[in-house]
């Protein structure tokens, strides 16, 4: 068997580390495509070097997020290669273009069937689409495949749990046993807040990304706020200043996500995996696709208010008793059996 892994940007690299493993230990040969949605080298090179991922075969370096830009070498890259699947991640624009340029070749759609239910956000709007595409749905949770199934999507279900959680068990050990990040930071364990923000709906709105800076100043104790360029850059534009850290590697975000007291973010997978190190969190969106971390008040949803920031931050606690979610940490393997069957 032969597969073409579409990979574009941060979250990509990471779900891809375990089933790329899991692919070579199955015989399965893969053909790995990097888009170059993200292209720093902090958001993309140190992610095949830390987590020992094999060199892109295609590496296309288009410096874009335009999906239109993505999908012509993609279908050149398919047919070249020949795959049996085209394996595509998550809800990125680099998603939605392997999905479209894979034409006659099946589409397997690793998180399949989330749903924040706002058709405001272009990664909802994603998600949608792939899945209409994939021939493999490839759920995290049964409220995923039931969700299919309510949209009557005709493609194979099969739920298999998170990859992210596989490379939470495989990889948070080694990043708390290797990384240097708490003491290059000044920090200590479960005495500081990990902060991200890089979703366009925050950043690309400047009355928005104000709030949520005014938010993030009321925070008290320290921060880590490892800023993504593009939010950087934003932050620049209007003159809002905040306390940044360069673009971190996964280890090391790994190593201050696990310890911190609360993890700040509108990120979807760092969600998830303050969740896996029960550590709890504050979302800065007015939905998200991961609504179990919120029903079992894990996860806060503050939108872009300040005082909700504020007061979240400041009550966060994970909760005793909180159940496993999204699976056991095995679900790369899973992911081999339904490509097989």
């Amino acid at each position: 068997m032969r597969v073409l892994s579409v990979v574009g940007n941060r979250p990509q690299f990471i779900k891809s580390a375990p089933l790329s493993l899991a692919l070579r230990d199955a015989g399965v040969d893969e053909v790995v495509l990097h888009t170059g949605q993200h292209w720093d080298a902090e958001l993309s090179q140190v992610f095949f070097d830390e987590l020992g991922i094999a060199p892109p075969d295609y590496r296309l370096d288009l410096r874009t997020a335009d999906p239109a830009a993505m999908e012509r070498p993609i279908r050149e890259a398919a047919a070249r290669e020949s795959p049996d699947w085209v394996l595509v991640y998550g809800d990125t624009n680099s998603t939605v273009a392997g999905a479209r340029a894979a034409r006659n070749v099946k589409v397997a759609h690793v998180e399949a069937g989330l749903r924040s239910f706002d058709l405001d956000m272009p990664e909802e709007r994603n998600r949608i689409e792939v899945d209409r595409i994939a021939a493999l749905l490839l759920c995290p949770d049964e409220r995923s495949a039931a969700q299919l199934e309510s949209e009557g999507v005709a493609g194979r279900r099969a739920v298999v749990g998170d990859v992210m959680a596989d490379a939470a068990r495989l990889f948070g050990p080694i990043a708390r046993e290797r990384s240097t990040a708490l003491a290059r930071f000044g920090v200590e364990p479960g005495a500081y807040a990990v902060v991200t923000v890089h979703r366009e709906a925050n950043v690309t709105r400047p009355e928005r990304l104000a709030r949520i800076v005014d938010g993030l100043r009321r925070i008290e104790g320290p921060i880590v706020f490892p800023a993504h360029p593009r939010t950087r850059a934003a932050l620049a534009r209007l003159g809002l200043e905040l306390p940044l850290a360069p673009p971190l590697g996964y280890l090391d975000l790994a190593a201050l996500a696990s310890q911190a007291r609360v993890v700040v973010t509108d990120s979807g997978g760092l969600q998830k995996e303050a969740y896996w190190y029960r550590v709890p969190c504050v979302t800065l969106r007015p939905s998200t696709e991961w609504v179990d971390t919120v029903e079992v008040r894990a996860n806060v949803l503050v939108d872009d208010d300040p005082d909700a920031i504020a007061e979240a931050v400041a009550a966060a606690a994970f909760p005793p008793g909180a159940p496993p979610l999204y699976g056991d940490g095995h679900a790369a393997g899973r992911v081999v059996t339904a490509l097989y069957a």
